[in-house]
């Protein structure tokens, strides 16, 4: 297999420099406070043990989605981190070169399709 170009190299990391960007603006609307300028207690919007639940769920699924953003985010960084040691691009299990049309889908991709 071809190793990658200098064309493919330059599309592969903006579109990983992309989705890199694109979380942190979802991080960034995530920590963001409120229309209005104020954060309401939970007190004041709960009225029933259904809305605290729904307010516990909603909270749980927030720091979860969070959690996988900071995830995701690291996996980008590595493979940003790989353009500048020169191995993006190489398997990490057996050395040889990731497919392009695998790395256009999964541009972090680490192992290949062997």
């Amino acid at each position: 297999m071809a190793a990658l170009d200098q064309g493919q190299l330059a599309q592969l990391r903006a579109t990983l420099e992309a989705r890199l960007a694109a979380l942190n603006g979802l991080n960034d609307v995530a920590e963001s406070p409120p229309a209005g300028g104020r954060d309401l207690p939970v007190s004041e919007v709960e009225t029933s043990p259904a809305d605290k639940a729904t307010v516990r769920l909603l909270n749980d699924l927030a720091l979860e989605a969070a959690g996988h953003n900071a995830a995701q985010m690291q996996v980008l960084r590595q493979a940003l981190v790989k353009f500048e040691d020169g191995s993006y691009g190489l398997c990490e299990e057996c050395g040889n070169d990731i497919g392009y049309s695998r790395l256009q889908a999964r541009p972090e991709a680490r192992p290949c399709i062997a």
